[in-house]
């Protein structure tokens, strides 16, 4: 088409933002279409999509996967309808029902984010970006999502999947957490977000991020934008985002005294609000086995002969590895409870925040014959 008389000649900077604007617009339908057929429409927080139920699936879903999640979010849901009832709850029921699903702050943010909503918003949960944006445990993508999802508000999202999405398809530069490259994909995340159907283009690109557009192992074939994938055409997919550069796994060592006394109870002590599993109920724990023999006859003067060693447990964390070596003591009920130390029945310990490990270790001992009373 001939340019209009008088009208001013394009620029190439003019240029390329308008090719910005029809490559972004182009983006977002083609995902839009290929959500229609092979997106996720049936995730239990869809049905109903509240800001309270969607709120609730984003935290789970931080650095955790769908399949992992489902059954931890309905048992939440089914104790935790609403706003209220979360924030009224015991925090050792909330670690509770949380226990395995791991990065336990989520699960303390989350109360008291529910609380901040009943004491300052009513118990609704806000609808708008800057007060979501500040409850405890939300940073901007979350709170992009919340909003896109429930409410279809205009948000963009940089969470993982939409980060690798974008990274990928623009050839951005740069490991996913420096400073520039974390700008650039953010200046992308809204050039590509539209206008419409904001929930199902914040589900979209998610999904295919989590289902196509995965870390190792991209199907690039089976994905709607590889026509334009800058990184696909460069046969590089995998090479974008540029992993930061990992430090050393390590490994560490602890010990664990399991005191059993003959009402088959464990002494269990709860662990500091900050740090691995904190707010949890664990076996107290030691850094060598001569440290945990001492308090086994300081703390524990009816202990019966030497501590028993158990079979030793591993369990990995994001960076490191842990070594458990549980050391059983048969006791009298000697230590006097605190706040920070119970006494709880191997076979019931009730409704409390346990570590994944120390959760198996009790369940297997719970089977077997441990104490004898002679």
């Amino acid at each position: 088409m001939a340019r209009a008389a008088g009208a001013p000649a394009a620029t190439p900077r003019r240029r390329r933002y308008n090719a910005a604007v029809s490559g972004a617009a182009s983006f977002a339908e083609r995902l839009l279409d290929w959500h229609r057929g092979a997106g996720r429409h049936d995730l239990p927080w869809q049905h109903p999509r509240t800001p309270y139920r969607v709120w609730i699936s984003e935290i789970m879903l931080q650095q955790t996967q769908v399949a992992t999640v489902l059954p931890y979010y309905q048992r939440f849901l089914a104790r935790f309808p609403d706003v209220h009832a979360l924030a009224a709850a015991e925090a050792d029921e909330v670690l509770h029902l949380w226990s395995g699903l791991g990065y336990y702050a989520r699960a303390r943010n989350l109360q008291r984010a529910a609380q901040v909503i009943r004491d300052q918003h009513g118990g609704a949960f806000p609808e708008d970006f800057a007060a979501v944006a500040a409850l405890p445990g939300i940073g901007r993508s979350t709170a992009g999502a919340i909003l896109a999802l429930a409410c279809g508000q205009r948000h963009p999202i940089l969470d993982g999947n939409a980060r690798r999405v974008l990274a990928r398809h623009f050839a951005v530069g740069g490991a996913a957490g420096e400073h520039q490259a974390q700008a650039r994909l953010w200046q992308l995340a809204e050039a590509c977000t539209p206008g419409h159907r904001l929930a199902d283009y914040t589900q979209a690109i998610m999904d295919l991020g989590a289902t196509v557009c995965t870390r190792r192992h991209p199907a690039c074939t089976r994905c709607p934008l590889a026509l334009t994938c800058r990184a696909w055409r460069a046969g590089r997919p995998t090479q974008y985002p540029q992993p930061r550069r990992r430090a050393v796994r390590g490994r560490r060592e602890l010990f664990f005294i399991v005191a059993l006394n003959e009402r088959n109870e464990v002494l269990l002590e709860q662990r500091p609000p900050r740090g691995i599993w904190g707010g949890l109920w664990s076996l107290p724990e030691f850094a060598t086995a001569s440290a945990a023999r001492r308090f086994a006859l300081d703390a524990l003067p009816a202990a019966r002969a030497e501590p028993q060693p158990l079979d030793t447990l591993e369990h990995g964390f994001t960076h490191f590895d842990l070594l458990i070596r549980p050391l059983l003591v048969r006791c009298r009920r000697t230590v006097t409870a605190s706040p920070t130390l119970c006494w709880v029945n191997i076979r019931a310990p009730g409704r409390i925040g346990l570590p994944a490990p120390v959760a198996a270790l009790l369940e297997g001992l719970s089977r077997q014959t441990l104490f004898d009373a002679a």
